[in-house]
């Protein structure tokens, strides 16, 4: 009976959690608000909300939410508790220990990482997938989203403790491995056309598909994120440019402005915008025009029936919907991913002998460092010096 009750009062306080998550409606799809609402307690889902009202952007607040969940779940297998707030160094350390260690020495000495049981524990709740070490750069982000949390909380965490970086530092460097790239290939200017041969149909969902792939590429790489919270009310029609610039007389080609409003690195009252020349306004036009869309979210869902829905596509949706038109493309769906047409849009550029400068207003990098990687790449595979034998 005791046990009846419990399970009772358990499932009253997720479903309370619940609701209180549905405040971030537009960050989280609902079976995700069900799912962490099992794993957060009713401190997290108030900390979560009232960081929605203080205006942090979706991806941010959708990584905090996620790193949080995962948080609260390993603090739980491997502790018995949840996440003391601030925490200690002492477990700030162990979370370390569990993510970050020797895949060569664990086959020596089994308790080395992350215990057994608390892997099972994730793995059960689908939280961790493989038994290697975590990815440095993922650990750190956790780390990160762990010091934010706090910091909104009112607290002094121990995130700057030498002994935890001194053990971050040495764990990196035992569990050393290669920083893979988002995409392992690019989506270059001949892939995209394979993938657009690939929805070259007259169904709805072609139509679609056709304009969120040739609209990511041609207006900078953006983001998935981007372009599944991409608005008609951010499109803006403009006079027709030379298609020639150096013939301003000559034929000339339709003209588009995307207003980026708040992304990744532009804030939401900054003025950055990117442009659409050519085929890929006539694309995305025929896209808003046969799904009779005047207003809201550009890119939206279709059910099996080829109805239209009223949501935009999640990026997760995006993500799918290249692997599955690079599948249809007889290409290798794990090596490709929405990232891809970010790469591919700086590769081709490089390619192409577009200086770095121009190339970074359309894909709006703030870094040279970061963007330039992509035309080392390219100039390295195109250039000389790998070439002494062959």
């Amino acid at each position: 009976m005791k046990e009846q009750l419990a399970k009772i009062k358990n499932a009253e306080i997720i479903a309370r959690r619940s609701e209180g998550l549905d405040a971030l409606e537009a960050v989280l799809p609902f079976d995700r608000r069900e799912f962490l609402a099992g794993l957060l307690t009713d401190d997290d889902v108030e900390t979560l909300r009232h960081l929605a009202k203080e205006g942090m952007g979706e991806n941010s607040l959708r990584a905090l939410a996620s790193d949080l969940g995962y948080l609260e779940a390993w603090c739980q297998a491997a502790t018995g508790s949840p996440l003391p707030w601030p925490a200690p160094e002492a477990l700030l350390i162990k979370f370390v220990a569990h993510h970050l260690w020797d895949f060569a020495k664990r086959e020596t000495d089994p308790a080395h990482g992350m215990p057994a049981d608390v892997a099972a524990t994730l793995k059960s709740q689908g939280l961790l997938r493989s038994d290697r070490p975590h990815a440095p750069a993922t650990v750190r982000r956790r780390l990160s989203s762990w010091s934010t949390l706090t910091k909104w909380r009112g607290l002094v965490g121990k995130f700057n403790a030498p002994g935890l970086q001194s053990a971050i530092k040495l764990a990196v460097r035992a569990s050393a491995r290669p920083r893979g790239r988002k995409s392992r290939k690019a989506v270059t200017a001949d892939i995209l056309s394979a993938l657009l041969k690939a929805c070259a149909g007259d169904r709805l969902v072609d139509v679609r598909d056709r304009a969120i792939l040739i609209t990511a590429f041609a207006s900078g790489g953006r983001r998935r994120s981007e372009i599944s919270a991409l608005r008609v009310e951010q499109l803006v029609e403009e006079d027709p440019v030379p298609a020639d610039p150096k013939e301003s007389d000559g034929d000339t080609l339709p003209c588009l402005t995307i207003r980026l409003g708040r992304t990744k690195t532009t804030q939401a009252d900054s003025d950055a915008f990117v442009l659409l020349v050519g085929r890929p306004v006539l694309v995305l036009q025929d896209w808003l025009e046969r799904a009779g869309i005047a207003e809201g979210a550009v890119f939206r869902g279709i059910d099996r029936w080829g109805n239209l829905q009223k949501r935009a596509l999640t990026p997760q949706a995006i993500n799918l919907i290249l692997k599955r038109r690079v599948a249809e493309a007889g290409l290798d769906p794990a090596a490709f991913s929405a990232h891809g047409l970010r790469s591919g849009y700086l590769t081709e550029t490089a390619r192409r002998g577009i200086p770095l400068t121009e190339a970074m207003q359309q894909s709006q990098h703030r870094s040279v460092q970061q963007a330039s990687n992509y035309y080392n790449d390219a100039e390295r595979t195109l250039g000389r010096a790998a070439r002494v034998i062959v």
